[in-house]
């Protein structure tokens, strides 16, 4: 069962291709969450400050709060003396008015009492039984947190499209917030084709191998933020294949199969896409990845990558993870890139971009020269550098991009 590719796009039409019906059958979605559950989630609506913080004025120091203008004028030579009339622990509150001449012990966090509008830090006074003396003078407000000083009520707190850390997720907390709307996940099914493939776990007979893929996959979908579920190995058998297409997509919202996807006999992936489907691409001008299909089925999309690893990998980080990280709220530009000094020259075939596998490290960029099927040469790839369809020849020495997998 031989088949053609069809016109092959070159790199940014297929780019933009894969976009345009990720955004024609997709659309962004939002979920609730626990707090505790949403570190590295996006936040799906701007976030508003439900009460002022902090929600009253506060101690900032562990000391006496008091009347600022009973301390004017007070030092080691000439203290001034006033009257403690409670002690306050955190958590605790004064239910006392603090009057000229009087004082309250108090601890960092403390609400202030009212009447209060400083503190006196401990270092500067002694307490002797119920009274206390003053050896410097404070302003007023002086080591006291005003209320809503931090953030009013009502205040945007994180904008649409924040990626949660746990400096955020603390933020929420302190604004007794439980939950957080933010982007749901694609739903991602996997599966790997050809007669070669052996599961994990299972004994490698002869002319076999292990699946790579489907892990690899998987985990690069996740590492994105996107839930992957492998759906097992498929034979080289069109109606095999064909049936756990249509199973895939009544449970999930996408599905990437790798292998099957090259213009030889044993690949179908092809085939069945063009009798329950329609095939959108088949076929980028790139070097590793030319095989690559895009098929529409109904209102889902069926992603085929080469069966090799290395360009498995690669035109999923390319061509792929750009569309799912979109329906994840997450921009092109958050990717990690760096910048590096080419250990050796890197060769390219004119008219078809490459994506050359390299190592970095502390700023020196090795290309690797393996071929496609090397899965062992990522074991050592940090990333990879993209070569123009336009160049021929990058020199030793020069100043490339990386493109980090992590």
């Amino acid at each position: 069962m031989g088949t053609e590719f069809l016109n092959i796009k070159d790199s940014v039409d297929a780019k933009n291709l894969i976009q345009e019906y990720f955004n024609k059958y997709y659309e962004p979605e939002g979920e609730e969450i626990p707090i505790e559950d949403s570190n590295g989630r996006v936040v799906f609506e701007d976030i508003y400050a439900k009460i002022d913080f902090p929600p009253f004025d506060r101690a900032l120091k562990d000391g006496f709060a008091i009347k600022s203008e009973d301390s004017f004028g007070a030092s080691e030579e000439n203290p001034k003396v006033l009257k403690v009339i409670d002690a306050l622990e955190a958590g605790s509150y004064s239910k006392k008015t603090v009057e000229n001449g009087l004082a309250v012990e108090i601890s960092t966090g403390s609400p202030l009492p009212e009447g209060a509008d400083s503190v006196l830090m401990f270092e500067y006074s002694l307490k002797n039984g119920d009274e206390v003396e003053l050896y410097t003078s404070v302003t007023p407000t002086q080591d006291v947190g005003k209320k809503g000083s931090d953030v009013k009520e009502g205040n945007l707190l994180i904008k649409k499209g924040t990626v949660l850390s746990a400096s955020k997720i603390g933020v929420l907390a302190a604004q007794g917030f439980t939950t957080v709307k933010v982007y749901k996940k694609p739903n991602i099914s996997i599966i790997s084709t050809g007669n070669e493939l052996t599961e994990l776990g299972e004994e490698l007979k002869p002319s076999k191998i292990y699946d790579v893929n489907s892990y690899m996959i998987k985990n690069a979908a996740e590492s994105i933020g996107a839930s992957g579920t492998i759906k097992g190995i498929v034979k080289d058998d069109y109606n095999q294949l064909k049936s756990k297409i249509l199973e895939c997509l009544e449970e999930y919202d996408i599905l990437i199969c790798s292998g099957g996807t090259s213009a030889g006999v044993g690949d179908v992936l092809k085939h069945v896409l063009d009798e329950i489907g329609e095939v959108k691409l088949h076929g980028i001008a790139v070097q590793p990845g030319k095989p690559t299909i895009l098929g529409v089925i109904g209102e889902k999309l069926v992603i085929g990558l080469p069966g090799n690893p290395v360009s498995s990998l690669v035109i999923f980080n390319v061509f792929v993870a750009p569309a799912i990280r979109s329906l994840l709220g997450l921009k092109e530009s958050s990717l990690k890139k760096v910048e590096g000094k080419l250990t050796k020259r890197i060769h390219s075939a004119i008219g078809r971009e490459q994506y050359q596998l390299v190592k970095y490290d502390d700023g020196k960029v090795e290309p690797i020269f393996k071929d496609s099927g090397a899965i062992f040469s990522l074991a050592r790839a940090d990333g990879y550098v993209n070569v123009s369809k336009n160049t021929e020849l990058v020199e030793e020495g020069e100043i490339v991009e990386v493109n980090l997998f992590n």
